[in-house]
């Protein structure tokens, strides 16, 4: 077993609750179909073409949260279009320029990092092979171990622009499946299913009262009729700080070795 792992960096990030109809807002992590997004951009895949590649039979996903971070909310003045002006497809005096006046004041959600000017929004991804995904998994790890990017990344939206940095191939001796005994530190997000009990020790409320659970997009089918349907979902349990959470599993999980350091994690895709 091999895990690619890297890291993606902004100073924003808005990942939006597709259920919020009025109000935009966002999650704490970037969902699998966002991180399916990440990696299809960076590979050059075109738009809607990598559904069956990096479905969860083919490659497996699991995400951490580097820094803390914060949300607010943001006011955004959208154009108010009035379908009564013009028609845009024989004339440029349509409504679609805005014309009209009268902007839509939206709420917006946003996450920063609690300091701006010092801090990142970061996320360390992990990917796998799953039941079928060798080669897939063998082209991803070829193409981000030794070539830029193709396409630029970004945190949700295309403005919220991101850096891809501290790419690294872990080996079969870096990776080590540990059986559940007891509490564990997990600093990956880990599904909720798979959580027994979680702790909080009281000595250290500051490092371990982060913690949030999300339902959130998992894939999309892979049929062209079914385009951008949802497949799966992902109940899953993570901390919104750069500490892990403690919990007491009912599953096994992977400890890996990376240059730096030494983690646990779990994959979302099960």
């Amino acid at each position: 077993m091999e895990i690619l792992t890297f890291e993606v960096r902004g100073k924003m990030a808005h990942f939006r609750k597709y259920y919020a109809n009025n109000t935009a807002f966002s999650f704490s992590i970037p969902p699998r179909t966002t991180l399916m997004g990440m990696v299809a951009a960076a590979m050059g895949w075109q738009k809607d073409d990598y559904y069956d590649k990096l479905s969860t039979k083919k490659i497996r996903f699991a995400i951490r949260v580097l820094e803390p971070m914060k949300k607010s909310f943001h006011r955004l003045n959208f154009i108010r279009i009035d379908d009564n002006i013009g028609d845009f497809s024989k004339s440029m005096s349509s409504d679609f320029r805005g014309h009209s006046g009268k902007p839509i004041q939206t709420p917006f959600e946003v996450i920063t990092p609690i300091d701006l000017r010092t801090g990142d929004v970061a996320y360390q991804v992990f990917l796998a092979a799953g039941e079928s995904g060798t080669g897939t998994f063998d082209e991803i790890a070829q193409h981000f171990t030794n070539h830029p990017p193709v396409y630029n990344l970004s945190l949700g939206t295309a403005n919220f622009q991101a850096n891809l940095t501290n790419i690294q191939l872990l080996k079969a001796a870096q990776i080590v499946e540990q059986q559940a005994e007891g509490f564990a530190l997990l600093h990956s997000a880990v599904p909720s299913k798979m959580v027994e009990e979680l702790s909080f020790e009281k000595d250290q409320l500051d490092r371990y009262n982060s913690v949030e659970e999300e339902l959130l997009p998992g894939e999309f089918y892979s049929d062209p009729k079914r385009m951008r349907e949802l497949k799966s979902m992902n109940r899953l349990l993570f901390s919104i700080s750069q500490h892990p959470i403690r919990v007491r599993l009912n599953a096994s999980f992977w400890e890996v070795h990376t240059e730096r350091e030494s983690l646990n994690i779990q994959f979302m895709d099960v």
